[in-house]
């Protein structure tokens, strides 16, 4: 066969690989594929090793754009990770009690955690970390204030929406509530 005819060959399978990744939905697949495949070719990959590293990375970008999406679902007004929190500045914040929670499991045995104390000791900051640990877990999560939720919940009824609303929080697994000015603790179920 030749070059022409190679080059030629090449360029059909690369536009029916685009097809098909488009309309099977892997973007990452349609836009990485020619470059890991030459890479495999440098590297002297299997043709399976080769596929294996292409799904993995669509898999990977799958997992990322879904957390990005809880994450934003979950309308944090500040975003706040557990290894920020400081202990040491703390030290009436049991850590072992806090790792333990950001695992999740009183979320599954759908338990409530109540944070309280002064102003200015983490309350938010660590309801707001376990929640980002559970949307990095999979799972559905929404932090409101509670002026914020009974002015949703108002206007919702008001919009006579107030069912459609509901619904969505009956399927969030994790709602933080932070009361703040108001008795400085904050609630989550």
């Amino acid at each position: 066969m030749s070059a022409k005819a190679a080059n030629a060959k090449t360029a059909a399978l690369e536009a029916l690989i685009e097809a098909h990744a488009g309309e099977l939905k892997l973007p990452t697949v349609k836009a990485r594929f020619r470059a890991m495949a030459a890479e495999a070719t440098r590297d002297q990959q299997t043709p399976i090793a080769y596929l294996a590293a292409l799904l993995e990375a669509e898999h990977q970008e799958r997992s990322e754009r879904r957390e990005r999406r809880r994450l934003g679902e979950a309308r944090f007004p500040v975003m706040k990770r557990l290894e920020e929190f400081r202990f040491a500045d703390n030290p009436k914040v049991p850590q072992a009690t806090i790792a333990a929670l950001a695992e999740g499991s009183w979320i599954d045995d759908r338990e409530s955690v109540i944070f309280v104390g002064e102003s200015g000791t983490g309350k938010t900051m660590l309801a707001t970390s376990l929640a980002v640990c559970a949307c990095q877990q999979g799972r559905r999560v929404r932090f409101t204030t509670l002026a914020g939720l009974a002015n949703e919940l108002q206007e919702a009824e008001s919009r006579r929406e107030l069912g459609r609303v509901l619904g969505r929080y009956a399927r969030t697994e994790l709602v933080v509530l932070d009361l703040r000015r108001h008795r400085n603790y904050a609630d989550m179920r």
